[in-house]
C-alpha cells in the first residue's frame, strides 16, 4: 500500500465527490490546525479541477482555549466583522466550502465548562454564516476529517505508537471505500443510488410516526410530515450542483414534526461539546421539547446547548443508520460526530434539515442556530413506523433495517 499516494487520492475525493467543484469557483476551507499537512493536497486537487482561489483558514483551538483564560465569555463568543466579510463576500460570489476536522480530544479536559461552551458558540456561530449560504445559495458543501498523531494516539490505544496515526489514515479512507484500484467517483456515483432507492422505499410507506425502543431504556415517539422525506427530495433550482456533503457517510435522514416528539431517548455513544466528550447521557421529550437532561457528567454544558435560542431543546433531523455498518462494525468509537453518527441512529437537537414548508402547512419544522447529532442506535434497536392509514411498519429489528 502507498499511502501517501492514498491521500491524494482522499484528497481529490474530498474535492470531486464532496465539493464537486466547479471550473472557475473559488473554494472556502476551514482546516484543524493540527492537520496542517493534509491540506495542501486537497488544495492542489481543487486547483487541478479548475478552482479559481483556494482560501483555507484554519481552526486554531489551542490558541482559543488560552484567549478565553483571559476574555470574558461574550468576548469569546462574539463573531467580529472581518470574520463575517471575510467569508461573506467569497460566499456571494459563489463559493463552496468544506470544513476539515480534526481531532485532539484531549485538549480541553482541563477548561472549564463555561469557558468550553463560549469557543463552542463562536465556532458554531461563524459556520452558521456558511450553512446559511448552503441553504440560500445552494452552494456545495462538505466535512470531512483530516487524521492526526492526537486523534490516532487517542482512540488506537492497543497500537503501538509510532504505527497508530498511519493505522488512522488506513482506517479512514477504508470508510471512505478508497483504495488504489478503485474508480472513487464511480463506487461514490453507487452508494449514493443504493442509498437514494432505499430512502424512497422507505417514503412510500408514508410514515407519520416513528417508535423508537431498546433495552437501554429508549422509548421514543417521533412524528414525521408529509413532507419529511428520507429519499428523493425535489427541487426545481437549477443551481443546484451535486455534491456529498458528509465523507464518510451511512445515513438516510430526514426533518420530524418540530412538536411531536414524545418519551425518552438514551445516547449509544459519546457527544464531544467544546471540545469535551458526554457519556452515558439522555433527554425527555414532552411534545417535542426536551423537559429533562439526564447525565451524571456533562449535564451543565448538555443544559446549556438546549438554551442557545428558544428552539435548541427540539429536534431537527432524525437518521437511520444500521448497527452493522461498515463504521460500527469497525469496533472504533471517533469521538467525532461526523464518523459516529454513521455508525449509528441518531437524532439531532436544533435546526432541521430543511425549514420551510408551505405556508397553508399545518406542520412544523424547527429552525436553530446550533445543529447537533446525538447518536442513539443500539445493537437490539427495534423501530416501528406508523403509516398515513394507521398501519404499522417494521423498520429496524435488531439494530438494522427490516426490509
Amino acid at each position: 500500500m502507498n499511502l501517501e499516494k492514498l491521500k491524494e487520492k482522499y484528497a481529490y475525493t474530498l474535492a470531486r465527490v464532496g465539493l464537486n467543484v466547479q471550473k472557475g469557483q473559488t473554494v472556502l476551507v476551514e482546516a484543524a490546525i493540527e492537520g496542517h499537512d493534509f491540506v495542501p493536497l486537497f488544495v492542489e486537487e481543487c486547483y487541478k479541477l479548475g478552482a479559481s482561489n483556494v482560501v483555507v483558514h484554519y481552526l486554531d483551538i489551542p490558541n482559543m482555549k488560552v484567549s478565553a483564560k483571559y476574555r470574558s465569555d461574550e468576548d469569546v463568543r462574539k463573531v467580529e466583522d472581518w470574520e463575517y466579510l471575510q467569508h461573506q463576500k467569497y460566499l456571494d460570489e459563489g463559493a463552496c466550502y468544506i470544513r476539515l476536522e480534526g481531532v485532539n480530544p484531549k485538549l480541553m479536559e482541563d477548561t472549564p465548562e463555561e469557558q468550553a461552551n463560549a469557543i463552542f458558540a463562536h465556532v458554531d456561530a461563524v459556520r452558521n454564516i456558511m450553512r446559511q449560504a448552503s441553504r440560500e445559495k445552494h452552494c456545495q458543501w462538505c466535512i470531512a476529517m483530516i487524521p492526526t498523531k492526537e486523534w490516532a494516539n487517542y482512540i488506537l490505544k492497543d497500537i503501538p505508537e509510532e504505527k497508530r496515526l498511519e493505522e488512522l489514515w488506513k482506517l479512514i479512507l477504508r470508510l471512505c471505500y478508497i483504495d488504489e484500484d478503485n474508480d472513487i467517483v464511480e463506487v461514490w456515483r453507487q452508494k449514493k443510488q443504493r442509498t437514494l432507492e432505499r430512502g424512497n422505499k422507505l417514503d412510500e410507506f408514508n410514515i407519520r410516526k416513528l417508535h423508537y425502543t431498546s433495552n437501554n431504556g429508549t422509548d421514543l415517539i417521533v412524528e414525521l410530515t408529509p413532507d419529511s422525506k428520507f429519499g428523493h427530495r425535489p427541487t426545481n433550482d437549477e443551481r443546484r450542483i451535486e455534491f456529498s456533503a458528509n465523507i464518510p457517510t451511512e445515513e438516510i435522514c430526514t426533518t420530524p414534526e418540530k412538536f411531536g416528539t414524545n418519551g425518552i431517548v438514551f445516547a449509544s455513544r459519546p457527544l464531544v461539546l467544546g471540545g469535551k466528550s458526554i457519556e452515558n447521557f439522555g433527554f425527555r421529550f414532552e411534545n417535542g421539547k426536551v423537559v429533562e437532561v439526564i447525565a451524571d457528567e456533562g449535564k451543565e454544558m448538555l443544559e446549556a446547548l438546549i438554551r442557545m435560542d428558544e428552539n435548541a431543546c427540539y429536534l431537527g433531523e432524525c437518521a437511520l443508520v444500521e448497527y452493522h455498518s461498515p463504521i460500527s462494525m469497525s469496533k472504533v468509537v471517533y469521538y467525532t460526530t461526523l464518523i459516529d453518527e454513521n455508525a449509528s441512529c441518531h437524532l439531532a437537537l436544533g435546526r432541521g434539515l430543511s425549514t420551510r414548508q408551505p405556508s397553508d402547512s399545518k406542520y412544523t419544522f424547527n429552525d436553530s442556530v446550533i445543529h447537533i447529532d446525538f447518536m442513539i442506535g443500539t445493537e437490539d434497536m427495534h423501530i416501528v413506523g406508523t403509516t398515513e392509514d394507521g398501519q404499522e411498519v417494521i423498520v429496524f429489528d435488531h439494530g438494522d433495517f427490516a426490509f
